[in-house]
């Protein structure tokens, strides 16, 4: 089992690595480069079938290995965002906790969702004065509610302990 998570770690680690290195500026030079010496040799080979099939064949093998390497990427960022927004969720005291995890709804009920909020839209855009729904007095007042309820919370006062013994 160890030698399995050893392999999984290992393509990690290849998988991020590629991925940066695929996103760089080094990478498109090269990629340019490739092209450009390509174009050149085409007189050479006398722009023949064979010609061709070299930067087809490369072009092709590339984009196919980039698919599930972007894939894996944007899967990995997808997720990494999610516990994000999870986590304000979770941690904001006016926020509905039925909104973590949403991205499991079917399509159908994100569609009912979306619309919920379209209609709180144009309900605020009714208001006499947009900071009326959403003004800095009304954070403030929020900010405020939620450190008082917080102070009182054991783990808000260990994390206050844990501050004081770092300074």
């Amino acid at each position: 089992m160890h030698a399995n998570k050893e392999k999984q770690h290992l393509f990690e680690r290849f998988a991020n690595w590629a991925t940066v290195a695929t996103g760089s500026s080094a990478a498109f030079i090269t990629a340019t480069i490739v092209i450009i010496v390509w174009v050149i040799s085409g007189p050479i080979f006398h722009y023949s079938d064979t010609w061709q099939l070299v930067i087809n064949t490369g072009t092709t093998i590339i984009t196919f290995l980039m698919v599930f390497l972007i894939q894996k990427s944007q899967n990995k960022d997808s997720k990494a965002v999610h516990l994000k927004l999870n986590e304000l969720l979770a941690s904001h005291q006016g926020a509905s906790n039925r909104m973590v995890n949403i991205e499991d709804l079917t399509e159908k009920e994100l569609d009912q969702l979306y619309k919920f909020y379209i209609r709180l839209s144009k309900l605020a855009e009714e208001e006499d004065d947009i900071t009326c729904t959403h003004s800095i007095d009304a954070a403030e007042e929020n900010h405020t509610e939620k450190l008082t309820g917080f102070k009182s919370k054991k783990h808000y006062q260990n994390a206050l302990k844990h501050r004081s013994k770092k300074s």
